[in-house]
C-alpha cells in the first residue's frame, strides 16, 4: 500500500534560479565577485576612506547608464551629489532622501521605497551614523526589508562601518584602503593622485577578493569618507582560493 501511495506523488524539483547580479562597471571588480545581486541585501562596510562609497558610486553609475531610477537614503548628510556626478552616475535619475542622522527614518524611508517598487538600486547610507546607534537597530528590522526586496527586481545596498544586515545579507563585501598615490616631491609639494582599495567577499563564504584603484581630482580634498572622484576607474584582480 505504501509503494502503491508513493508511486501516486508527483515529486517535483524546483530548481532555485539564480539572481540576476548588477556589475559595478569594473572588470575585475566583476569578473571575481561576480556584482550585486538584485532581490537581495548587500552590506558593503569598512572604516571611512575605505573605498566603500567609490564602489557604491560605481554600482549607481551603471544602474542609472541603464536608464533604471535608483535612491540614496541618506542618513547622515554624507551623500556628495558633485563626486557622484564625477563619477558617471545619473543625477536625474536618482533620488536622494535625507534623514538628519535619524537611522529609524532612514529605515522606513527604505522600507517605503521597496514597497513602492520600480528601483533598479536602493542604497541605504548608514556609514557616518554611530556605532551605538547602528547596533541598537532591531533585528526584525533586517527581516522586514528582505523580505519587502526578496521576488523584485531591486538591490538593496547597505554601506556601513561593520555588517549590520548580518543574516539577512546575501553578499557581505568588506572594504578597506590598501596605498595612497602622491606625486611630487616628498617633504615638499605633493598632490594626492589615486587610491588603491580592496573589496574581500565575507559572506557567502567562497573566499575572493579584488583590489581596485580609484583615481581622483581633487577640490576640497576628502570629506565623509570619500574623495571627490573623477570618472577614471582602473581595477585588477586578485582571486583567493
Amino acid at each position: 500500500m505504501a509503494t502503491a501511495l508513493l508511486q501516486s506523488i508527483d515529486f517535483k524539483i524546483h530548481e532555485r534560479r539564480l539572481p540576476e547580479l548588477i556589475l559595478s562597471g569594473i572588470p575585475g571588480f566583476d569578473a571575481v565577485l561576480g556584482g550585486i545581486p538584485r532581490g537581495s541585501v548587500t552590506d558593503i562596510f569598512g572604516s571611512a576612506s575605505s573605498g566603500r562609497t567609490s564602489l557604491l558610486f560605481a554600482l549607481l553609475a551603471q544602474a542609472t547608464a541603464r536608464e533604471e531610477f535608483c535612491a540614496v537614503v541618506d542618513a547622515s548628510d554624507a551623500f556628495d551629489p558633485t563626486s557622484a556626478a564625477a563619477a558617471g552616475v545619473a543625477l536625474e535619475r536618482l533620488l536622494w532622501i535625507r534623514t538628519g542622522g535619524n537611522a529609524e527614518h532612514a529605515l522606513k524611508a527604505t522600507d517605503l521605497l521597496l514597497q513602492a517598487g520600480g528601483f533598479g538600486l536602493v542604497a541605504m547610507d548608514l556609514g557616518d551614523i554611530s556605532p551605538e546607534t547602528a547596533r541598537r537597530i532591531s533585528l526584525a528590522s533586517w527581516y522586514r526589508l528582505r523580505r519587502a526586496v526578496e521576488n523584485t527586481p531591486t538591490a538593496l545596498v547597505v554601506v556601513e562601518r561593520a555588517p549590520l544586515a548580518r543574516a539577512c545579507a546575501t553578499l557581505a563585501l568588506e572594504c578597506a584602503r590598501n596605498r595612497i598615490q602622491w606625486s611630487g616631491v616628498p617633504g615638499c609639494s605633493q598632490l594626492l593622485r589615486g587610491v588603491t582599495f580592496a573589496a574581500e567577499r565575507r559572506k557567502p563564504l567562497r573566499s575572493a577578493s579584488a583590489v581596485f584603484e580609484v583615481r581622483a581630482k581633487l577640490d576640497n580634498g576628502w570629506r565623509s569618507g570619500q574623495a571627490p572622484l573623477s570618472g577614471a576607474r582602473v581595477m585588477t584582480a586578485h582571486p583567493q582560493r
